[in-house]
């Protein structure tokens, strides 16, 4: 990369990442305070984030469009369940009927921003990807909103004797466009969201499909199309019918986390129930649905119209719950002693998880150490000016959580204005507050890196809240000022 320039473009918001978090941050800002001066910064050539990332067959939402889409764009698909190309298609109709196609910087992979007290400013680097060059632009603010992972690698375990088998060995972050399947035997390593997707779209053409597993999942069928939303769009129209079963479906999840919550083993018995009759008569459902976690733990796996378990009762996939001993040059040999045969292997074992797009912070010259802060709001960093985050929620669709936290940062950004300050500090006022992870969720790729990412409090506005009601009453109800968020004018001589 070329020298860096001295000095470079202002503006009053920089955000990074061109996802369903960032577009959605766009939009509130472009609506709510239209003289604010932004940009989308997006180290990929496109917008859409994971939906254009992710090209494997069968990728599509686990969460119903009803409410993982935006509150102000009503989603007009007769499936609520949706795959990649349709919710792409709306992330990029969001962003050209808002006028954000002319914000957002293709190739702009932020490396590291640092804030200036004496400027009251972040000052960051940008690698351009299409001229090569490193440019440096400077910001009021910095909104992160890159999602919770890595885009350039996935998570692989080490597989002993990985080197030895003679055929492809892909994982779905890095699905190549010209993988050839058809007709022949594919083995899945994994148990989680993806891999319940990959098998039933390879086993359409595949001879079969096998989804070897350490550890089950709950897996539950879900309904690609939902009568209700769309007889609440017949009857009420596009925007009300949209609320209505926004509403419907915001209560429902909320209503199935509580129950599993309040009843794991009654929620357990129910899901074992739905899994019996889904399966064939005789099937070993203990062996390989039965997780040794209470339901909600991790988040349930949703097969549209039970797809999963139609393909295992056609024959043409299986599952096989054991532990790898080592691959072979005709597949894997199991602990057990069983070798499972196969032409191409596919390692759906996860997520790298990456707070804050990667980036390299620091104020005043000291690195930002991340698990040394505390969470504010569930979107801002103690100690951390002027800088927010979008995380969704864990037990329910991301962007129910990302619309309140992109409402509350511009109502923020109002009120700053209207008291003529230009600094926001949250600040922790009890040193000996309790704290604990950021997310208290025990899938594997947050415990890989929890000690990684920040914490959180043991009171508000120091918890991470994971209930919409309870957000809605924090972030878009309740009052922006807060003992605990200090608010300053900016350095004298300082344009703010």
């Amino acid at each position: 990369m070329s020298t860096v320039p001295a000095a470079g473009e202002h503006l009053d918001v920089l955000i990074v990442g061109a996802g369903i978090s960032g577009i959605g941050a766009g939009r509130y800002l472009r609506t709510e305070l239209p003289d604010r001066t932004f940009a989308i910064l997006e180290a990929r050539a496109a917008s859409g984030g994971t939906w254009d990332l992710f090209r494997y067959p069968g990728i599509r939402s686990d969460s119903d469009l009803h409410t993982f889409g935006y509150e102000f764009k009503p989603w007009r698909d007769e499936e609520s369940i949706a795959d990649a190309p349709r919710i792409l298609r709306y992330l990029r109709e969001t962003a050209t009927e808002n006028g954000l196609d002319e914000h957002i910087r293709y190739h702009h992979r932020v490396v590291s921003a640092s804030w200036s007290s004496d400027e009251a400013r972040w000052n960051v680097e940008v690698d351009r990807a299409d001229t090569g060059e490193r440019v440096r632009l400077s910001a009021g603010w910095l909104f992160c909103a890159g999602g919770y992972y890595r885009y350039d690698e996935g998570f692989t375990p080490r597989f002993e004797g990985r080197e030895r088998f003679a055929g492809p060995i892909v994982h779905p972050q890095q699905w190549p466009g010209d993988l050839d399947y058809a007709g022949k035997r594919v083995l899945i390593i994994g148990s989680g969201a993806t891999a319940v997707t990959l098998v039933p779209a390879l086993a359409r053409t595949a001879a079969h499909v096998t989804m070897l597993q350490r550890t089950p999942s709950y897996v539950m069928p879900v309904a690609k199309r939902d009568p209700v939303a769309n007889a609440l769009r017949r009857w009420l129209g596009e925007e009300r019918g949209y609320r209505a079963a926004r509403r419907k479906n915001i209560a429902q999840q909320r209503a199935v986390w509580r129950f599993c919550q309040r009843f794991p083993k009654t929620a357990r018995r129910l899901i074992r129930w739905v899994n019996t009759k889904q399966l064939p008569a005789g099937y070993p459902v203990d062996e390989h649905f039965n997780p040794p976690y209470g339901p909600w733990d991790q988040r349930l796996c949703a097969v549209p119209d039970g797809d999963l378990f139609k393909a295992i009762r056609r024959g043409t996939a299986d599952v096989v719950t054991d532990r790898i001993a080592t691959f072979t040059e005709r597949g894997v040999l199991l602990a057990s002693g069983r070798e499972l045969e196969a032409d191409v292997i596919v390692t759906a074992t996860g997520l790298n998880v990456q707070a804050l797009a990667g980036l390299a912070l620091s104020v005043d010259g000291r690195p930002v150490r991340l698990n040394e802060t505390v969470a504010y709001k569930g979107m801002m960093l103690s100690g951390v000016p002027n800088l927010a985050f979008a995380i969704g929620y864990t037990n329910s669709s991301w962007t129910l959580k990302v619309g309140l936290l992109c409402e509350h940062f511009c109502r923020l950004l109002a009120h700053m204005d209207a008291t003529g300050t230009a600094v926001c500090r949250p600040e922790v006022s009890d040193p000996a507050m309790p704290t604990r992870p950021f997310l208290d969720f025990a899938a594997g790729y947050i415990q890989r890196v929890v000690d990684q990412l920040p914490r959180q409090g043991d009171r508000m506005p120091w918890l991470t809240s994971m209930d919409y009601h309870s957000d809605v009453k924090l972030l878009r109800t309740g009052r922006v000022a807060d003992p605990e968020l200090r608010l300053e004018r900016a350095p004298a001589g300082v344009t703010a």
